[in-house]
């Protein structure tokens, strides 16, 4: 079943080919998905762990760096929002493929909402086309940012693409949704948030990695966006899931319904 949806704004500010084309990546700074977690006094450890890139931003950069290949982009920005130590991460790509990138500077973790509004007075600030990024982080798992951007932007969106498509007017989105795939077309300024199977990230190789050292980089403490987050849900911590029981054999079913009945009294 292949489903067909227009996402056309006549407002829309239309990008004639041969014009400027920038393209914003938000990337992530999370711990790597190898590394198995550990929680201590109702935290999750994070120092002397190994971090990388959000994988689902790191398709989001590839998928950046392939619209660049194929001309229907000029420039990529990289941004996140963290402490000094996502720099590793916007360093990494820089040496994907990405031209610029920005890290917003804050020690404090923000809820997805709250980088949504970071975002948007960045995108205000510093004017892009399109913003392609992951569909959510592998810490959180909220899957929440794209849309409330899109949303405070006013922007169309086209979520979990799995493949990508230029027109001369358009970008035409597919994404895998319970009947089959649905096909949306939306016209930049637009938010397109990526799946896992839209692409596999290349591997940084040692010359861009170097390249990637004398690439534009600048940080921005949070402050100077002069943005008001209030906290709206409070973290009351982490903790392993209880273990479960080691499990019982019974001889007879007799045995499996007297049981049945003792848990439920």
């Amino acid at each position: 079943m292949i489903i067909i949806s227009h996402i056309l704004r006549p407002h829309a500010i239309m990008v004639i080919l041969g014009e400027i084309m920038k393209v914003l990546v938000p990337v992530k700074h999370v711990i790597d998905y190898n590394v198995q977690i550990q929680i201590k006094d109702g935290k999750v450890v994070k120092d002397h762990v190994k971090h990388a890139m959000n994988p689902f931003d790191e398709i989001a950069v590839e998928a950046a760096i392939q619209l660049k290949e194929q001309q229907h982009v000029d420039e990529i920005h990289c941004i996140s929002i963290g402490s000094t130590d996502s720099t590793a991460t916007l360093r990494h790509g820089l040496a994907l493929g990405a031209d610029t990138a920005t890290l917003i500077e804050t020690t404090t973790t923000l809820a997805p909402l709250h980088i949504a509004q970071v975002l948007k007075t960045y995108i205000e600030l510093n004017p892009v086309d399109l913003v392609i990024m992951g569909k959510q982080a592998i810490d959180d798992d909220s899957n929440q940012t794209p849309q409330m951007l899109a949303a405070l932007l006013n922007w169309p969106q086209a979520t979990f693409a799995s493949n990508i498509k230029v027109s001369k007017k358009c970008y035409e989105i597919t994404r895998e949704v319970d009947g089959g795939l649905e096909t949306l077309q939306v016209q930049p300024p637009a938010i397109i948030s990526t799946d896992l199977r839209l692409n596999e990230p290349r591997f940084a190789t040692l010359p861009n990695i170097m390249k990637a050292k004398s690439k534009p980089f600048k940080s921005i403490p949070i402050a100077d966006l002069k943005l008001t987050l209030d906290p709206y849900y409070q973290d009351q911590g982490d903790e392993h899931p209880p273990q479960k029981k080691a499990g019982k054999a019974l001889k007879s079913i007799d045995a499996l319904a007297q049981a049945i009945q003792d848990s439920l009294s």
